[in-house]
């Protein structure tokens, strides 16, 4: 797909178009008959028409002040609008209710309009509007609101049907037309992913409405709904497209948390239960631990440890377990050890807390030798990322929809590694036969500066890219590696800020500091525990100032 420059002033036409045309080549047998009688219609239109349409598109709302539609490029604002009216694409709206009227008019029209009906005219707009809903005043015509309207208001009627096609080619909602702006500006570079009718998420007609009401009753539940009402509005939901599947699980998870916040335990629970959420089974305890439901949360605790699903469970439950048997009157459980891991204590002066701890560290460090980086999460991320980028961008179906990704769609889900399970074999297999040092060069030759979800190219040069690979163990990043896959949300972060490399004896360390105050968090407990169970050299360095003489 070719972005056009921002310097054309009709830009963002040719950028529309282009979605229509990606739309109608990817996905003609899923569009209904209005939408491809609209792809034929809006294709005779004159450019001035079709650059109106795609202005009322990109702009929120669907009611417009008919002297707020006019630019420059595009002429006169009446000649555009006549095709679009007589297609039924654009009307004068059929009634207006009194929000819609203010959230249209300027103070002083509507102090105009409603003199006779207003107790303090010169009050601000909002006190006007609170003034006139006392009255409730039904919806009508503007030309019932106003004998002369100051203003002709005009109605954009197809957002639904662009909405759709939106989705068709981005895949979700939450993207708009700002992503061609920013490609053509070359702020942002992507790589190409082969397309393929296979590769498509969207596969029937049916599959577009399920996303559409997804997309619905995630708004719903953002501006505050509540969840016993959208629960119902899914009552009844299934799709066998997994793609849908996961966008469901995600929702009925975000529900969940939601009833928690209302305390509606039981609602919670019953949501939860039905969630194929990563999280859905901890949460699950957590919410009858929270209704104090001792004896129900430690049997499930307990029939959860039997078999935990991941690192995080595992975890939680070591803090849920001993706390759930103290509260049924069971003996004192004995503390959790702490994680085995070489400990730095250092007093530096005060005067380099300017720094910032972990730079004030970086520093010391470097002066007992070796070359000492602050990386914290962007290395290793950035290593797999360059080693794995071929099975990350794989085309699988529902991953990718359009030429602005970054990542693919189904990054963190549970199947991420599995429906790729061929191509992550042969990247990390690289590791086993230490060809991967090369992989990684030539990957970061070649893709340098594309869109990655893995890969840190401001923090990235050669210079540590080639200490990293002398001194990196392929087995430590082949553990760490796999680990990133098990949990790509949870385990992508909580890495060590440091990292101190001996090139000359190809040699590391990792190190995560600590100020003063400063205590170690869940997710780099859980990382250090990983580095001691596989033998990776890290330290934890904790830092006091000294006070100035």
């Amino acid at each position: 797909m070719i972005a056009h420059s921002v310097a054309d002033p009709l830009y963002y036409l040719h950028n529309f178009r282009q979605v229509l045309l990606w739309v109608e080549q990817r996905y003609a047998d899923l569009l209904d008959a209005q939408e491809l009688d609209f792809l034929q219609a809006f294709a005779a239109l004159e450019a001035p028409a079709q650059a109106l349409l795609v202005r009322m598109v990109m702009r929120k709302g669907e009611l417009f002040r008919s002297d707020r539609l006019d630019y420059a490029e595009i002429g006169d604002t009446a000649s555009a609008l006549q095709p679009l009216q007589a297609l039924g694409w654009v009307r004068e709206p059929e009634q207006l209710n009194l929000e819609q009227l203010f959230a249209l008019l300027r103070k002083d029209e509507l102090a105009s309009g409603f003199a006779g009906q207003l107790s303090s005219p010169r009050a601000s707009k909002a006190d006007l509007l609170a003034q006139l809903q006392s009255l409730a005043l039904a919806p009508r015509p503007l030309s019932e609101w106003f004998a002369q309207p100051p203003v002709s208001i005009v109605q954009w009627c197809l957002q639904p049907l662009c909405d759709r096609m939106r989705l068709m080619f981005f895949g979700n909602l939450y993207q708009d037309w700002s992503d061609f702006v920013l490609a053509d500006l070359g702020l942002l570079r992507f790589e190409q992913v082969s397309f393929s009718p296979g590769s498509r998420a969207l596969q029937q007609r049916g599959d577009v409405d399920l996303a559409i009401a997804l997309h619905q009753c995630a708004e719903r539940l953002e501006q505050g709904d509540d969840p016993a009402s959208i629960l119902a509005a899914l009552a009844g939901w299934h799709s066998d497209n997994a793609w849908l599947a996961r966008r469901h699980a995600r929702l009925l998870f975000a529900l969940g948390q939601q009833c928690e916040r209302l305390s509606e335990w039981d609602q919670a629970l019953a949501v939860y239960a039905r969630c194929s959420h990563a999280q859905a089974r901890i949460r699950q305890v957590r919410v009858l631990e929270r209704s104090e439901r001792w004896p129900q949360a430690h049997e499930l605790a307990q029939q959860l440890a039997q078999a935990p699903a991941n690192a995080l469970e595992v975890q939680a439950l070591q803090r849920m377990l001993p706390r759930l048997a103290r509260k049924l009157g069971g003996p004192p459980q004995p503390r959790r050890r702490s994680v085995s891991a070489q400990v730095i204590e250092l007093e530096l002066a005060h005067e380099h807390a300017v720094l910032g701890v972990e730079e004030a560290v970086r520093q010391h460090l470097a002066q007992e030798g070796g070359q000492v980086h602050y990386v914290e999460n962007t290395l290793l991320n950035s290593l797999f990322g360059l080693l794995c980028w071929e099975a990350i961008f794989a085309p699988v179906p529902g991953a990718f929809f359009n030429p602005f990704q970054a990542a693919p769609q189904d990054l963190h889900d549970c199947d991420f590694q599995q429906r790729r399970a061929a191509h992550f074999n042969a990247c990390l297999g690289r590791l086993d036969d230490g060809t991967h040092r090369q992989a990684i060069l030539d990957c970061y030759a070649a893709k340098q500066g594309l869109q990655s979800p893995f890969v840190f190219w401001p923090m990235l040069d050669e210079g540590l890219l080639t200490q990293a690979l002398a001194c990196l163990p392929a087995a430590h990043l082949k553990h760490c590696f796999l680990r990133l896959l098990q949990d790509i949300r949870n385990n992508r972060a909580g890495m060590p800020d440091l990292i101190q490399f001996w090139p000359e004896q190809g040699r590391y360390r990792m190190v995560e500091v600590k100020g003063p105050g400063d205590r170690l968090q869940d997710n780099q407990l859980r990382w250090l525990e990983f580095c001691a169970e596989h033998g990776l050299p890290v330290a934890v360095c904790h830092v006091r100032w000294r006070a100035a003489a």
